[in-house]
């Protein structure tokens, strides 16, 4: 059974920063793609970052460039959102989610989600 464990979500002042983790387990870490979407109230998930097999390519939505980072250590089978300088608009439930051999980039392209961490950012 595939399972996407989050965690470090929680509630930061607008400037502050944030470290998501996702610890996938039941599927082989280094044969899937990884991103991180994001879903606010009364809004459509949406793509924040990717992160490819091989860690060596990184793609960011415009919202969030120059940011947010994401990273993955095969080691401990674990992806990482680093997100920095956050704002009041960033606030939404944050998603893991791995596509098989294919960028984790658009919502059709995902395999499997994780349950969701919520992020807050007061103003």
């Amino acid at each position: 059974q595939v399972q996407l464990v989050e965690s470090g979500g929680g509630l930061v002042q607008a400037g502050g920063s944030l470290r998501l983790s996702c610890a996938p387990s039941g599927l082989t870490f280094s044969m899937y793609d990884m991103g991180w979407f994001r879903q606010a109230p009364g809004k459509e998930r949406e793509f924040v970052a990717a992160i490819s097999r091989s860690g060596g390519s990184t793609t960011f939505a415009d919202s969030v460039k120059g940011r947010f980072t994401i990273s993955r250590d095969s080691a401990k089978n674990t992806v990482y959102l680093q997100m920095n300088s956050l704002k009041p608009e960033d606030t939404a439930v944050y998603y893991c989610a791995a596509a098989f051999n294919r960028p984790a980039v658009v919502t059709s392209t995902i395999a499997f989600w994780g349950q969701g961490t919520q992020v807050t950012v007061s103003s």
